[in-house]
């Protein structure tokens, strides 16, 4: 059995991914597909994501593709997680991780509005205030959630949730519904409501929005898609790896790596990995390289498995409780640190140990590089790595 090491994974990394700088893409189209999709969660992680990946990269470009061109395109996918998909994608995303989500977020919702008993049938309830929205949405019309449950009578109601708890509150309805429509792919996110570094976003139907109404693939022919797009940039993946990167079960895996005819190979510590058939070859090693990484960049949060690129007792120092990683600045294929910015704008390192005179030059290099394009704006992370804390 072929054995890839933690050294050629990490190289990889590099490689793949894009990150290290001489190994950059030529485009945002490449990088993206690198990756498979942009963790969005962060209003501001795709444009830095794709600035720590691409050359040249502009602001505009970014806003291009999302707005003007729509080859990028937000969608609620897996763990119920906003990703920037390239569009190509979309289908597949709508076909298994996004319908996994809108299934358990429709029970939810029927579960929630039965128990107020103000409804008798809460199905037929949800049907009907669905189209409701897609009605008021029609002929190109973008609003955010809160104009909607403003403008939408049908929905503009509130319920009891988390009954007979410590968390029992009055919720209203809409933001449920949109997450549960979004998640379905009637409706989707559409221009923001402000600048680049801010998480408000019109609403659109997708129909309209995309041009057509996408086709999905079954569940099977679109976690193989989706599969092969992500060992193509992440392999060697263990099965646990990509169980929980696409939040989905072990069976639902097993057959997609089937599908793609991946091949088992050996990795350290003792685990199993999988590549896809044309990928069993060696990666040349890549020389000593720096990057600056925004926090829920897909290389922080591509793997569950991740130690080969952390170490375990530095995890803490970036990543918080629940896993989510803040900004990161890696070194040579591992994460040494993390970064902020101050009042100024400024970009300031804030390492572990000392990674070397020539790691904290190249760093500080990638800092300078951030910092020029980022021209005085400034960004303010949702998720905070630990070693940051008072920093921002």
């Amino acid at each position: 059995m072929r054995r890839i090491d933690d050294e050629e994974r990490r190289a990889r990394l590099a490689r793949r991914h894009g990150i290290a700088p001489e190994h950059r893409h030529s485009s945002l189209t490449e990088a993206v597909h690198g990756v498979l999709a942009l963790h969005a969660t962060e209003p501001a992680t795709p444009h830095l994501s794709l600035h720590a990946r691409v050359d040249g990269l502009m602001k505009q470009d970014v806003e291009t593709a999302l707005y003007k061109d729509r080859t990028l395109v937000r969608q609620l996918a897996m763990r119920r997680t906003l990703f920037a998909f390239p569009r190509e994608f979309v289908p597949a995303a709508l076909g298994a991780p996004s319908a996994r989500v809108a299934t358990t977020q429709y029970k939810r919702l029927v579960k929630e509005i039965a128990a107020t008993g103000a409804i008798p049938h809460p199905e037929a309830w949800l049907e009907s205030a669905r189209e409701a929205v897609l009605a008021f949405l029609s002929g190109g019309r973008e609003h955010q959630q809160s104009e909607l449950r403003a403008l939408v009578p049908e929905i503009s109601g509130t319920m009891t949730v988390n009954a007979g708890t410590k968390y029992e509150a009055e919720s209203h309805i809409a933001p449920r519904l949109v997450t549960w429509m979004g998640a379905e792919g009637d409706i989707v996110r559409a221009h923001g409501a402000s600048h680049w570094r801010v998480n408000r976003f019109g609403w659109a139907r997708m129909d309209e929005w995309l041009g057509s109404v996408p086709e999905r693939p079954s569940e099977r022919d679109s976690y193989k898609q989706l599969v092969e797009a992500y060992l193509r940039g992440h392999g060697p993946a263990t099965e646990r790896d990509l169980t929980w990167w696409f939040g989905s079960t072990k069976s639902a895996m097993r057959r997609a790596l089937a599908d793609v005819e991946a091949v088992e190979v050996q990795l350290e510590r003792g685990a199993t990995g999988w590549v896809l058939p044309d990928d069993v070859e060696p990666v040349d090693p890549v020389d000593p390289w720096a990057a600056l990484l925004p926090a829920l960049d897909p290389a922080s949060l591509g793997w569950k498995d991740r130690d080969f690129y952390l170490d375990a007792d530095f995890a803490g120092s970036v990543y918080d409780w629940a896993g989510n990683p803040g900004t990161t600045a890696w070194w040579d294929g591992r994460i040494v640190g993390s970064f902020v910015q101050d009042a100024a704008g400024s970009v300031e390192l804030i390492l572990g140990s000392d990674p070397g005179q020539v790691a904290r030059r190249e760093l500080e290099n990638q800092a300078r590089r951030l910092e020029e394009w980022l021209d005085g704006e400034r960004v303010t992370a949702i998720y905070k790595a630990p070693i940051t804390k008072g920093r921002w």
